[in-house]
């Protein structure tokens, strides 16, 4: 396992990777204020391909963004655009999970000539607004701005209470934890403090409708797949019974787990991926 990094006057991208560089990627996309390092327990059961787990702007060692810009989810579809013009890469096959999982679809429906296949870790369609609540959600998406100005970053005495922190706040076994919160703090005079930019909590200003979000699955040309863990995160369920239909190609594979199941059971998850890779295009 190396750091992965891919800098011009456009991007600034790090992450990590493993295989042979002339092997096709296989990009893998974390969520939201987790890092590269969620894929670490899946990369070492998936050593003949050529692997890129990179952090998101604003998460990790990636670079923040300018103070005049901010974290719209669109704008990640983007970020992967010019990534891969950047590597040169033909196409790639994507796996994301949950946040990285939308952002996936939308990438795919966008560039299907870009994506040969995409792997949904416990993500499935995207998080929605009706359109009656359009000026509501723009209202609490620059109040959380304005609100957010004014805080600072909790900072934490030792390594152990940032670990602590996150357990607190997700389903991540102690093991899992310390991997993301590894990659994800940074030293502070006082203990240590997070990486990741504080504008990522910001409420987003807009969402998708779901006649929105249903064209954009509608128009996934690649063949996807979803694992999730049976004790994940209920919008998964509700992501199914919504989105499901929409797909060209989908196979669903529920496993024994929680929300970062491939954290959990990262053999049997990359088992998963790597037969899913390559089964031939319908």
């Amino acid at each position: 396992m190396r750091e992965f990094s891919a800098t011009n006057s456009n991007i600034s991208f790090s992450g990590l990777a493993t295989g042979l560089v002339n092997k096709k990627p296989v990009l893998c996309l974390h969520g939201w204020l987790d890092n590269a390092a969620s894929f670490v327990p899946l990369m070492a059961h998936l050593t003949d391909r050529y692997l890129v787990a990179i952090d998101w702007p604003g998460h990790g060692h990636s670079a923040h963004r300018g103070q005049d810009a901010h974290y719209h989810f669109i704008d990640y579809v983007y970020d992967l655009l010019l990534l891969i013009e950047h590597q040169g890469w033909q196409s790639v096959d994507i796996v994301g999970h949950s946040m990285g999982g939308m952002v996936a679809q939308a990438f795919a429906a966008s560039f299907p000539e870009k994506v040969s296949s995409v792997t949904l870790i416990d993500a499935m369609g995207f998080i929605t607004e009706s359109a009656e609540n359009t000026t509501q959600q723009l209202r609490k998406g620059m109040k959380s701005r304005l609100q957010l100005s004014t805080k600072s970053k909790p900072v934490h005495l030792s390594v152990e209470s940032a670990i602590k922190a996150r357990m607190s706040v997700s389903d991540l076994t102690y093991e899992s934890a310390k991997l993301i919160v590894g990659r994800g703090i940074v030293a502070h005079e006082n203990g240590y403090t997070w990486r990741a930019d504080s504008r990522l909590r910001n409420t987003s200003p807009y969402r998708l409708t779901k006649s929105q979000a249903r064209q954009l699955v509608s128009d996934i040309a690649s063949p996807v797949q979803l694992i999730c863990g049976d004790h994940g995160l209920d919008i998964v369920d509700k992501g199914i019974a919504t989105f499901k239909a929409y797909f060209k190609q989908l196979t669903v594979h529920q496993i024994a787990g929680g929300h970062h199941v491939h954290m959990e059971l990262p053999k049997k998850t990359a088992v998963l991926i790597d037969e899913f890779i390559k089964k031939p295009v319908k």
